[in-house]
């Protein structure tokens, strides 16, 4: 522990120096302001006052001439997740359609915009107010979104709604949005002690938030599998067996249900059902290997592959909600 004296400036003020690799990491400077809470045990608690217009930052990447368009989709991202403001694309030569399409495409996938663009230049500058921003709204907002998904694959599968498997393999692109908001959110306040005072956010919740997320976002990717290969069956569903299809339902239902119920174990955290959880998981995957090898299907049937890709798809969720149970734990027991 550091110990400074307090110094008089001018008649009636009292003064105490900042040290200076505060200042430093902090990013502050002559003029800038900094807040003073005092706590209960009347000790002075300062923090940076977090300033966005101060806060900007600005990339600027060559795109080669023959980039992918997965290529620039993941530089995109890349600049996004780490926090720049405005990310300038600049090519070689002139932007192909097909570049200039996946530019578009990025920038509906994430809070983008467009600011400028020519033949070869393109200025993309984020929508997110930091000040503004909250990390467990945009989780929670994600979960929603995917728990919906959820409730609706089962509903098409039990009653073949196709229109309804359809509408949950277009909603993956809201999940995936959240999540790369909320990593950009989570990345910076790992980097950014003002930023990460202002969400209330210490590093070992950027972890776990971080780990939830990531849950979150693949039990969506693991839906939007069950909906598609739902959509893919749909000219051979009088092929597929009842009694199959019923074990698919069943197994499909009960993972869901470990997940709407892991979430809400991890909002109340509470280790005893966490526990519940985890010894469900094996029950659901004994469940879910008790449908194969599918009965009289064979690899060349047009449907078997679908089939296998929801049967595994389910597994997985299953798997998820045993995880987010395993996150709550080590949630539960973070020293203060």
């Amino acid at each position: 522990m550091e110990t400074r004296k307090i110094m008089a400036l001018g008649k009636s003020s009292l003064v105490v120096s900042l040290p200076k690799e505060w200042i430093e990491t902090n990013d502050l400077e002559k003029g800038d302001l900094v807040s003073l809470e005092v706590q209960r045990d009347l000790s002075l608690l300062i923090k940076s006052s977090l300033n966005v217009a101060d806060k900007g930052k600005r990339i600027v990447v060559d795109i080669d001439g023959d980039a992918s368009s997965d290529s620039i989709f993941r530089i995109v991202i890349g600049c996004y997740l780490n926090g720049y403001n405005d990310i300038v694309l600049n090519s070689d030569g002139i932007f192909s359609v097909t570049q200039q399409q996946a530019i578009r495409d990025v920038v509906k996938s994430l809070y983008l915009r467009i600011l400028a663009s020519n033949a070869s230049s393109v200025t993309l500058q984020t929508l997110m107010n930091e000040s503004m921003a909250n990390v467990r709204d945009g989780v929670e907002r994600m979960h929603l979104i995917t728990l919906s998904m959820c409730k609706d694959v089962l509903k098409a599968m039990k009653t073949w709604d196709l229109e309804l498997a359809r509408s949950v393999v277009a909603l993956e692109e809201d999940v995936d949005q959240f999540m790369f908001y909320s990593l950009r959110l989570l990345r910076s306040a790992a980097i950014d002690p003002a930023l990460a005072n202002h969400l209330d956010l210490d590093m070992l919740d950027c972890l776990d938030y971080q780990t939830m997320v990531d849950l979150i976002e693949r039990v969506a990717d693991n839906v939007h599998n069950v909906a598609y290969s739902l959509v893919q069956i749909e000219e051979h569903k009088d092929a597929v067996p009842e009694e199959l299809w019923a074990k698919l339902i069943t197994t499909t239902e009960a993972s869901i249900n470990a997940y709407e119920t892991a979430i809400e174990v991890y909002r109340q955290r509470s280790v005893e059902n966490c526990d519940i959880i985890i010894d469900e998981q094996y029950r659901l995957s004994q469940l879910a290997r008790s449908i194969t090898p599918f009965p009289n299907i064979t690899v060349n049937m047009p449907f078997f592959y679908p089939l296998f890709v929801i049967r595994e798809s389910v597994m997985r969720i299953g798997d998820y909600a045993s995880d987010i149970a395993e996150l709550t734990i080590d949630k539960v027991y973070k020293p203060e």
